[in-house]
């Protein structure tokens, strides 16, 4: 792959303006697909389901096979436009949106085109100093997702290059709703950071709905950034490109920053931009082409015969706005007065994904510190070793239940590291490790006395100083006694008998 030419990101900000669109796919958790009842894999906490076995014949596209809408999907779909602030359509129809691709089964997707269940809203976003950006959205549309193409052979993983492809219909179905924000300007070198902000502030909306598990790691939600170039002082928009499913929120930023480098210095060295859809390449940094982008007219998009319009009802949706959460901007801030983070400290939650997850552990009587300490640090790492979400590894109420165990000075940090890596590794609760595994801290003094004795005994030199006075010389000792404890011994009281140990032995 040719590398591109890039401009100094100063310099093109200085010569050209960039304009955003954003397209946010989210995947709804519902228990049953969108138009059948086949199993929802986007519902499910295990990701690892065998290919094809989440299918009826309507995810096929068999012949006779016929939909019938979600309800449940519906109502989810109403919630996510009130919390954009959009207004809901009394009657909204689904279309069929026609192209070929293999992993879309009947040649056409069912999606909404001229008529949508949501139009019109904003979402306020707030950036990483603080400022506050209206985000303007344009719609929110029901459809289904295709299925997934998965590309054995070449270097890359995509089509170019393959042997051949495996498709896998178990995706196909799955309710989705599709966020289009209007376009974006006068951003300049906080755009990135803006995609960065807008998609978090989406994916923690959608959360505290509790209407999609939102992971982007496994498609639960994806964003497509569409960036187009200006001259300064043209008035006339570019044309634009459209980077496709970009799945985390550290890739969106370097995204549209990466296609405003690009696209400069194509168009300072006289050159035209190609309007397509390109691929985010997340271990080089760089986006490639995809195929010509597409506009409304070629889909041929006409009303879907199969299926009546969707009528929202007053009463659904007074009710359904009635019911909404606090707004992710309004909670951030209660949130960061309420813990007393640093900013940069509350940022890396929020850039983490794990917001929910540390204000749950926080409500369930955790100390925030606490939280944020087992949330950011261990369940963190294991997560990253394991190419998995920290959510996935552990509940709330466990963390609760081990931060006890350190509280009721029954278990070190060290010890309940331990415990926490055989918790996530379905070992059972805290209590029940502690119990099995005999990991409990030791605070009998004549175990302990034994021990200390011995090493007291064993650094003659290490006794003397500490009957002289030079109280700091203990510490060999209660590193001898720990290590001799296997961990589990009770350094505070440790420390204590040491000094009267030494004072008393002849």
């Amino acid at each position: 792959m040719a590398k591109d030419a890039l401009m100094d990101l100063d310099k093109a900000l200085e010569l050209f303006e960039p304009v955003l669109g954003f397209e946010v796919h989210v995947e709804l958790s519902t228990e049953t697909k969108m138009f059948s009842n086949a199993p929802n894999p986007a519902a499910l906490d295990d990701a690892q389901v065998e290919p094809n076995t989440l299918i009826t014949p309507l995810c096929l596209g068999l012949p006779g096979s016929l939909p019938v809408v979600n309800g449940t999907a519906v109502r989810y779909s109403v919630s996510l436009g009130l919390a954009l602030g959009c207004q809901i359509a009394p009657v909204s129809r689904f279309s069929r949106k026609n192209y070929f691709y293999p992993d879309l089964a009947k040649n056409y997707q069912i999606s909404q085109y001229d008529e949508p269940i949501a139009f019109e809203g904003s979402v306020s976003v707030e950036l990483d100093d603080g400022t506050l950006v209206e985000v303007p959205i344009e719609r929110a549309h029901m459809e289904e997702d295709a299925g997934k193409l998965t590309h054995v052979g070449g270097a890359t993983g995509r089509i170019q290059g393959a042997e051949y492809s495996l498709v896998d219909y178990n995706r196909a179905g799955v309710p989705l709703v599709e966020i289009v924000t209007k376009t974006i300007e006068g951003m300049d070198h906080k755009a990135g950071e803006l995609g960065r902000a807008y998609v978090s502030t989406i994916r923690d909306m959608v959360r505290n709905l509790g209407i999609s598990h939102a992971r982007m790691e496994r498609g639960n939600l994806r964003c497509d950034a569409n960036v187009s170039l200006r001259p300064r002082g043209q008035k006339a928009y570019g044309t634009r490109t459209e980077t496709k499913n970009v799945n985390s929120l550290r890739s969106i930023e370097r995204a549209v920053t990466y296609e405003i480098q690009r696209q400069a210095a194509i168009l300072a060295a006289g050159g035209t931009i190609t309007q397509e859809t390109r691929h985010w390449h997340e271990d080089t940094g760089v986006t490639s082409p995809g195929r010509p982008k597409s506009d409304a007219d070629d889909y041929r998009y006409f009303p879907e015969p199969d299926l009546l319009p969707v009528h929202a009802s007053a009463e659904l949706v007074a009710e359904l706005r009635a019911a909404l959460p606090e707004q992710p901007v309004e909670m951030r801030r209660r949130f960061r007065a309420e813990w007393g983070f640093s900013d940069i400290d509350f940022q890396a939650i929020v850039n983490a994904g794990l917001m929910g997850e540390v204000a749950t552990t926080v409500a369930a009587g955790v100390e925030p510190a606490a939280a944020r300490k087992w949330w950011m640090g261990e369940l963190s790492r294991i997560a990253n070793e394991r190419g998995v979400d920290a959510g996935s590894l552990a509940a709330p109420e466990d963390i609760r239940a081990l931060q006890a165990l350190v509280d009721d000075g029954r278990l070190t940090d060290k010890l309940a590291r331990t415990v926490l890596a055989e918790m996530v590794d379905g070992g059972g609760s805290p209590e029940e490790i502690v119990a099995a595994k005999g990991l409990e801290v030791v605070s009998d003094d004549g175990a302990l006395t034994a021990a200390i004795d011995e090493a007291l005994l064993s650094q003659p030199d290490v006794l003397e100083k500490i009957r002289d006075g030079k109280v700091q010389a203990a510490g060999a000792v209660i590193g001898a006694v720990m290590k001799a404890m296997g961990g589990q011994a009770d350094a505070a009281r440790v420390r204590e008998l040491v000094v009267e140990r030494a004072h008393s032995l002849g």
